[in-house]
């Protein structure tokens, strides 16, 4: 009998995934909000990276930027719909919480 993961883990973004990542927050209509908001981010990644010697802080705030930026039309287009947002759930609920 051997043992199988129960989830398989994703596979690490691209080298260049967080210096994309920011050439779509900078041409984004919310780049004055989002880009402080992920160099934040990814600074603290830094920081808990060289701590732990692993890159899974730097992974996790690419995925999660991906995630924002990949639902901001889904979520443009439901405020702009004027559809009641009262029973919302936070996305850090969805994605986890920032690191």
């Amino acid at each position: 009998m051997s043992a199988q993961p129960g989830q398989v883990p994703a596979p690490p973004p691209a080298p260049a995934a967080a210096a994309r990542l920011l050439a779509r927050i900078r041409a984004h209509g919310r780049a004055a909000q989002w880009e402080p908001a992920f160099e934040r981010d990814w600074g603290k990644a830094l920081d808990d990276s060289r701590v732990t010697y692993t890159l899974t802080p730097l992974h996790e705030v690419v995925r999660a930027w991906q995630a924002r930026l990949d639902t901001a039309p889904a979520v443009g287009a439901f405020i702009d719909a004027g559809l009641d947002d009262a029973d919302g759930v936070d996305l850090d609920q969805v994605l986890g919480t920032r690191p």
